[in-house]
């Protein structure tokens, strides 16, 4: 995963946690726009999040942030 789109996942994840509590849960949707503007990268994350990570649709910020932070 690029370099950008980790930091932007674990700067998302951090602001979720903070404003919400350590149990709220997102999706990878959080870490795009809504117009699909980078088809490329949406589908980079989508990769990782469904067939690498094989995770649930939605997911505790704080363990995408563990997990993008190992990489």
């Amino acid at each position: 995963m690029r370099q950008g789109m980790k930091e932007k996942i674990i700067r998302i994840c951090d602001a979720k946690i903070a404003a919400k509590g350590s149990n709220v849960g997102l999706s990878f949707y959080a870490f795009f726009a809504n117009k699909n503007d980078d088809p490329e990268l949406l589908m980079e994350v989508a990769h990782w999040w469904i067939m690498e990570m094989k995770l649930d649709h939605f997911e505790k910020a704080e363990k995408i942030r563990n997990l993008v932070s190992a990489l």
